[in-house]
């Protein structure tokens, strides 16, 4: 099946550290039981609480390789010096049956993303300034000084690929980016040619093609 002819909608989800990205999608997979979110691989060391399968597949750098090797991607980026990936197996299975499904993942991910499944629906996630961005890193606690410097470097490179995206939320208040988030999803499940797949005895009974 080609990738534009799969019943699923693919929606992509990337932001700089500390934009919200991970918090919107967790609120937005809680109210919308018809969406499913993609779990990446990374090399990275889990955080805090992070569960191996949930937030991540936490692999080596070895075994990463090897997926690569392999095809096993859609995607992959080094992102902060570790390895991210996208599972081609388990994207493809999901929007074949019809299941919406959500990636977080970084812009160069996104990117190609979008080279593969052009009618992808990709969102950026904005922080409202970059004063509010450094002082959310802050508190969240995860970091040293050093670090919380190299994300903000980061984050302009990252801000500036936003133009790519067919969407752009700014997460100024949480609560009105996640309705913003909700929106998006709601209006590409709208779509003639989405209705189209998903309701065609609808559209074979009206005459319409």
């Amino acid at each position: 099946m080609r990738p534009e002819d799969t019943p699923g909608n693919l929606f992509v989800v990337a932001a700089p550290s500390g934009a919200g990205k991970s918090s919107l999608v967790k609120a937005l997979l809680e109210l919308d039981s018809r969406l499913a979110v993609s779990v990446s691989h990374t090399t990275r060391k889990a955080r805090g609480q992070e569960q191996h399968g949930r937030e991540y597949w936490f692999i080596d750098e070895a075994e990463f390789r090897g997926m690569i090797d392999r095809g096993d991607f859609f995607e992959w980026a080094q992102v902060h010096g570790n390895l991210y990936g996208t599972s081609r197996s388990a994207i493809e299975a999901r929007l074949e049956r019809g299941e919406d499904v959500v990636l977080e993942i970084d812009w160069q991910g996104a990117l190609q993303i979008k080279k593969i499944f052009p009618h992808a629906v990709l969102i950026f996630i904005l922080p409202p300034s970059w004063t509010e961005l450094e002082q959310r890193l802050r508190r969240r606690g995860e970091d040293d000084a050093a670090t919380i410097e190299v994300r903000m470097a980061n984050a302009r490179e990252e801000v500036a690929q936003a133009r790519h995206f067919d969407f752009v939320i700014i997460n100024s208040l949480f609560e009105t980016a996640l309705f913003d988030l909700k929106t998006v999803v709601h209006s590409q499940r709208l779509k003639y040619a989405a209705q189209l797949r998903n309701r065609s005895q609808v559209f074979a009974a009206l005459d319409l093609s």
